[in-house]
C-alpha cells in the first residue's frame, strides 16, 4: 500500500479542522464564480397566499395558551435538524407544540421560533393578551452566496424556502427574520419581582434555544431551578391543550386514517411476494413506507412488521424476519399526514388468509376485548376504565383456557395482574399530532380523567403467547395478536375511525381474498 508522503501528512496536519468538512464539496471562490453566479437568475415572483386552512384554529389555540400564561413571554421553536450521519441530517420534523400553535406543518423550514410577547390585558392578538411573531430563515436572494454555498438553507442544495409575506398570509402571524430573534426573546427578561419579563421556554427542542434562554437567566439573577419548573408548566399545558381535538384536528385525522386503510391493503397485496423473501417483513414494511410518502409526509412512527414469534415481540421494529405460511402477521402502522397528524392501526393477518382453529380462538378473544372496550367508552367514563374493560375481557378468556393461575377476581385484583403476563401494555393512548399524544400531561387530564366529546384515543388489546413461554400449553406459543383502532369521543358515544378496516376473522379473509383476486 502506498503511503501519503511526510508534505501531505504535514500539509493535513495543518488544515483547520473546521476546514476539513468541506474536504467533499470542491466550491470554486473565485471572484468571476461569484459574480456569474449571482447575475441571469429570473426574478421570484411576489404573488399572494390565501390563509392556511388550519390558521383560524391555530390562532384560537394562541389565545387559550394567552389567558394561562398571560404576563410571561412564551417561546415555542420548531425544533434544530438532527444529526443523522456526520454531515447528513434526519429529515426534518419540527416540534408538535410549534406545529399546533402555527397551523404549519412541513412547509417550512428548521430553526424557526414562535415568541409570544405579553401586551396590556386584552390588547393582544384576537383579544388575548399577547402579542405573537413567527421568527424564521427566509428565502435568500439569488445574488447571495448562500443561494449556492449553504448546504443547511442554501435554495440551491435544498429547494425553495417561504419567504416572511408567504407565512405572515399564510398563517396571519407577524413574521421576522431569524437574525432578529435574540432580541425579541432577551430583552427586559429578568426576574419578576423587580420589573423583568419571565420566560418560558419549550425545552430540549433546540439547544442554541436553550443556551440563549439560560444565559439570559443566569445574567439577569433568575432562579434556574425555579424556571425548569415554570418551563416545565408550560409543556404541560401544551399538552393538555392537545386532548380535545378541534374540527380542523380531527378532519386531518379522518385523512390519516384513510390513507392508512389504503397502507393496509397495499400490505396484503404484498404478502405473497413477502412470502419469497429473506426478510419478508421488510417486503410489508416497505409497501406501507411507499403509501405513508405518498399520501402523506411520512410513517407516523416506525413500522411494526412483526410475523410468527416476532409478533410476540411489542416494539418490533427490526422487521428483519420471514413472512411464512401458517404464522400469522402483526402490522402497526401509522400515515403522518402533511399536517403532522397521524393514525395509529393495527391488525393481525393470516399469511396464507386462513386463521388457524387456535389462531382463530386467540384472534376472536382479542377483539371481544376491543369491542367491549369501544362499547364502554363514552363521555364521563374514566380513561382508565376503557383498559379495565379491556382487561375483564382478557382474564376471563385465559381462565376458560386454563391458562390463568388463579381466578379472574385473583387476577384483576391490584395484588394479582397475573392475565398480564400476556398483555403487559396500556389498552390506550391519545392520538394527534403525536401517535403518543399528550404525554406531558397531568395524570387527573390523562388516564384518571372523564372521557370528553372530541378527545381521540386507540383501543388496542392483544394477547402475547411467547415461543420460550412454558407457562402455555405449547398449541398457544408463537402467536401475537393486537388489533387497534383509532377512536373518536363524541356527544353519546364513540366512533371508530377506523371502522371499515375489516376486523372479524371472516371480514379478514373474504377481504384478503378479494385483493388477491385483484
Amino acid at each position: 500500500m502506498t503511503q501519503p508522503s511526510d508534505a501531505v501528512q504535514h500539509a493535513a496536519q495543518d488544515q483547520p479542522i473546521e476546514d476539513r468538512v468541506e474536504n467533499r464539496s470542491h466550491r470554486p471562490s473565485s471572484d468571476a464564480f461569484k459574480s456569474f453566479m449571482a447575475s441571469q437568475w429570473q426574478q421570484t415572483k411576489d404573488i399572494d397566499f390565501q390563509a392556511d386552512t388550519a390558521a383560524p384554529y391555530a390562532a384560537q389555540r394562541r389565545v387559550t395558551l394567552s389567558k394561562r400564561f398571560p404576563s410571561d413571554r412564551l417561546v415555542i421553536p420548531a425544533g434544530a435538524p438532527k444529526v443523522r450521519s456526520n454531515d447528513t441530517d434526519y429529515r426534518f420534523r419540527p416540534h408538535s407544540a410549534f406545529a399546533h400553535l402555527t397551523g404549519l406543518g412541513v412547509d417550512h423550514e428548521p430553526d424557526a421560533v414562535l415568541v409570544m410577547q405579553p401586551v396590556p390585558e386584552g390588547t393582544g392578538d384576537h383579544g388575548s393578551n399577547h402579542a405573537a411573531t413567527l421568527f424564521f430563515r427566509p428565502l435568500a436572494g439569488r445574488d447571495s452566496e448562500e443561494f449556492y454555498a449553504n448546504t443547511k438553507t442554501g435554495e440551491f442544495w435544498v429547494g425553495p424556502q417561504p419567504t416572511l409575506k408567504e407565512l405572515h398570509q399564510r398563517t396571519g402571524l407577524i413574521t421576522k427574520d431569524l437574525s432578529e430573534l435574540e432580541y425579541a426573546v432577551t430583552v427586559d427578561a429578568g426576574v419578576v419581582e423587580i420589573g423583568g419579563t419571565r420566560i418560558r421556554l419549550v425545552r430540549e427542542t433546540d439547544p442554541n434555544l436553550d443556551a440563549l434562554v439560560d444565559t439570559s437567566r443566569i445574567n439577569t439573577g433568575v432562579d434556574l431551578e425555579h424556571s425548569d419548573a415554570l418551563d416545565g408548566e408550560l409543556a404541560e399545558f401544551l399538552s393538555e391543550m392537545r386532548l380535545i381535538k378541534d374540527d380542523h384536528e380531527i378532519t386531518e385525522l379522518r385523512g390519516s386514517v384513510e390513507s392508512t386503510i389504503r397502507g393496509f391493503e397495499d400490505i396484503v397485496r404484498a404478502i405473497p411476494q413477502a412470502t419469497q423473501h429473506a426478510r419478508g417483513e421488510r417486503v410489508i414494511e416497505t409497501a406501507f413506507f411507499a403509501r405513508a410518502r405518498l399520501e402523506g409526509n411520512d410513517l407516523g412512527y416506525d413500522t411494526i412488521a412483526a410475523a410468527g414469534n416476532n409478533a410476540t415481540v411489542l416494539h418490533w421494529i427490526r422487521n428483519t424476519g420471514e413472512v411464512k405460511d401458517g404464522d400469522l402477521l402483526l402490522v402497526d402502522a401509522g400515515v403522518e399526514a402533511d399536517s403532522l397528524y397521524t393514525a395509529d392501526i393495527t391488525r393481525t393477518l393470516p399469511v396464507n388468509g386462513k386463521f388457524t382453529p387456535i389462531q382463530a380462538k386467540i384472534y376472536n378473544a382479542v377483539l371481544a376485548a376491543a369491542d367491549a372496550a369501544l362499547y364502554a367508552a363514552k363521555p364521563g367514563v374514566l380513561f382508565r376504565d376503557i383498559h379495565n374493560t379491556a382487561m375483564e375481557v382478557l382474564a376471563q378468556h385465559l381462565e376458560e383456557w386454563g391458562l390463568l393461575p388463579v381466578s379472574v377476581e385473583e387476577a384483576l385484583s391490584a395484588e394479582g395482574q397475573h392475565h398480564r403476563r400476556w398483555m403487559p401494555h396500556g389498552t390506550s393512548h391519545h392520538l394527534g399530532l403525536d401517535v403518543h399524544d399528550c404525554a406531558q400531561a397531568r395524570r387527573e387530564m390523562y388516564l384518571d380523567a372523564p372521557l370528553q366529546e372530541g378527545m381521540v384515543f386507540t383501543i388496542e388489546p392483544g394477547l402475547y403467547f411467547k415461543d420460550e413461554d412454558l407457562a402455555i400449553p405449547e398449541e398457544y406459543r408463537g402467536i401475537g395478536v393486537r388489533i387497534e383502532d383509532d377512536i373518536l369521543v363524541t356527544a353519546d358515544g364513540a366512533e371508530s375511525l377506523s371502522a371499515h378496516l375489516p376486523r372479524t376473522v371472516e371480514d379478514i379473509e373474504s377481504w384478503m381474498a378479494d385483493l388477491w383476486r385483484s
